[in-house]
């Protein structure tokens, strides 16, 4: 029923491709600011195709349908979209051309392709323009054809705003405007064009609730030297966080108003802009007469790296999460095999323990609760069609996250539930070396995450195998679970090679997935932190936040040297000796076994 419904959506929209002589239409991810992550309104790509994964574009063509992703996602997408006449095409892999490539091959001289100009970025368009000059394509980005189809379209979110309290920020929202002025004055920019939620967000010292499992609203800024123009759903605001945002020289307007702000710009201006995250339709509303200075966001690297209070929030954020995540270990292991317990059911039990810990707001994303094969899909999100009994064998992966008043967090763990072949053994000791090692970095200043992914890759890499995910993504405080510009991967991509800093927050989660068989992911939250300083300068190390043993019935012990067998006991003696204080009874005893020297 499903794939017959989204044959009639694709025909709905192609008929409305013919009235404008469209040959392709592009249905990206994105929402109006770029978002990882998007609103119900937004989901215009996984109305259209079924596909639920979190990255992805699909591309209509008049008697055909593609859809790209990448390697998180090839076996969600190869279930979600079998069936629907859309082509799987699985992003990187060798012979998989891209969306600017196929269009090439595919469309006639001369072919006229569609897409909604606000859910694209400027570099995005740009980028297909320069890959296909020689076919002359016409490229229209004026209409959502999408909701033209989209009878029952949700509306957007105007969901409440709320203030993150200095006390917990570290720095007030002036202070913080303060900096990015200083950063456009740099630029010698006289206006700022802010389109990112996370950023605005950040800046502002406000949280709200317009993506799910991102605390963050919809809302443009434009910042000039001397004013502060807001965009956003004038209904989210209170009273009372109007008069704040007053007080720090911040003006609210109608969120639609932010194209005619930027087309009010006066000629001689200098706007700031990143045009590889400010939608085609924006870029364009900017006047001939306005020089525009394409950078990337000064907001970006002050927001990755942490305030002092922040860090300390953080940490005790993570002794929450500690707790609560160490309770659901000892409750999955002693009961699985007592009381039926489902991929579902396990995922709600861990919920309410982080629910029963002061200061919890909700999850950071939806959780990842994958037994045997289903760990082998990288983001498998378990359903009510899905949903697995968990037995007292194999593997199970864990992946969840919390938002506290403190912060936000991000585990991993693979356990262990009963018998193990040694196939399992071997893959989850490959992959607990590769994050111990990196767990160990040491490295100087000017370092990038580019350079130290090998270093978690290099077990699995001995050994012939690899993961088709980054080592690891930025966190935000009390914002996006991913958060940029550092990252650890060696597929740098389109993204810059950004310095690590200390008070920057990252994760280490290597992992290795059998297809059928099952998965193995390891990650903590990782602090960037100042180390000794040298005849070659300034050296970083890292911290981990993240407090929850590792599975020892799954490590093979000879595959260890020396150094991280100290390393895996070191750290389980921090774990205990952090999370002891809040446990009591058999968890406290079972704490006390499984985190003993080995």
């Amino acid at each position: 029923m499903e794939k017959t419904r989204i044959s009639q959506r694709l025909q709905a929209l192609r008929e409305e491709m013919a009235r404008r002589g469209l040959a392709a239409y592009i249905v990206p991810t994105e929402d109006f600011h770029g978002s990882e992550y998007v609103g119900a309104y937004f989901k215009a790509r996984e109305y259209l195709s079924g596909f639920t994964g979190s990255a992805g574009t699909l591309l209509i063509l008049r008697e055909s349908a593609a859809l790209w992703t990448d390697g998180r996602y090839f076996l969600q997408a190869e279930d979600q979209l079998s069936g629907s006449g859309i082509d799987l095409m699985k992003s990187g892999e060798p012979g998989v051309p891209t969306l600017a490539e196929y269009l090439a091959k595919t469309l006639d001289r001369e072919a006229r392709v569609g897409f909604d100009g606000r859910v694209v970025t400027g570099a995005f368009v740009e980028e297909l323009k320069q890959k296909t000059a020689k076919k002359q394509f016409t490229f229209r980005g004026k209409e959502d054809l999408a909701g033209l189809v989209w009878k029952e379209r949700p509306s957007l979110s105007a969901e409440p705003v709320w203030e993150l309290p200095a006390a917990y920020a570290g720095l007030t929202r002036e202070e913080k405007l303060d900096k990015v002025r200083e950063k456009m004055e740099e630029e010698g920019a006289d206006a700022f064009l802010v389109t990112d939620l996370t950023e605005s967000a950040w800046l502002l010292n406000l949280r709200g609730g317009d993506v799910k499992n991102t605390p963050v609203f919809l809302a443009f800024l434009l910042l000039t030297k001397k004013r502060a123009l807001l965009c956003a759903q004038m209904t989210a605001f209170s009273e009372t966080v109007c008069k704040e945002l007053e007080k720090a020289g911040v003006s609210l307007l109608p969120y639609e108003s932010i194209a005619d702000l930027v087309a009010a710009l006066p000629p001689g201006q200098k706007l700031l802009v990143d045009e590889s995250k400010v939608s085609y339709r924006l870029l364009k509303a900017v006047s001939k007469g306005v020089e525009k200075i394409n950078r990337p966001s000064p907001i970006a690297l002050l927001k990755a790296v942490k305030t002092e209070r922040e860090i300390a929030h953080m940490r005790s954020a993570h002794v929450k999460d500690g707790v609560a995540v160490t309770k659901f270990l000892y409750w999955l292991k002693s009961q699985v095999n007592k009381e039926e317990i489902t991929e579902i059911s396990a995922a709600a039990k861990l919920e309410q323990l982080r629910e029963e810990r002061e200061g919890y707001l909700g999850p950071s994303f939806d959780p990842i609760v994958a037994y045997g094969p289903h760990g082998a899909i990288v983001h498998y999100e378990a359903t009510p069609e899905s949903d697995v009994k968990i037995e007292l064998k194999g593997f199970c992966l864990v992946d969840t996250g919390g938002h506290y008043s403190e912060g936000t967090t991000d585990i991993t763990r693979t356990i262990a539930l009963g018998k193990l072949t040694d196939e399992e053994k071997r893959a989850y000791t490959l992959v607990l070396k590769g994050h111990l090692r990196l767990m160990a970095a040491r490295f100087p200043e000017g370092v990038s995450g580019q350079n130290l992914d090998a270093i978690a890759r290099g077990p699995l890499w001995d050994e012939g195998l690899d993961y088709r995910h980054g080592t690891g993504h930025g966190v935000g405080y009390l914002l996006s679970v991913h958060e940029g510009p550092q990252n650890i991967r060696w597929k740098a991509g389109r993204d810059r090679a950004v310095p690590l800093e200390a008070g920057m927050i990252f994760s280490n989660e290597p992992g290795y997935y059998e297809e059928g068989k099952f998965g193995i992911r390891h990650e903590n939250l990782m602090l960037v932190v100042k180390g000794d300083k040298t005849a070659y300068g300034q050296f970083l190390q890292l911290e981990p936040l993240t407090m929850v043993p590792f599975d020892r019935e799954a490590v093979e012990v000879s595959l260890f040297n020396g150094e991280e067998l100290r390393l895996l006991n070191d750290y389980h003696q921090k774990v205990y000796e952090t999370l002891s204080p809040h446990l009591a009874g058999e968890e406290l005893a079972w704490l006390k076994e499984v985190t003993a020297e080995i």
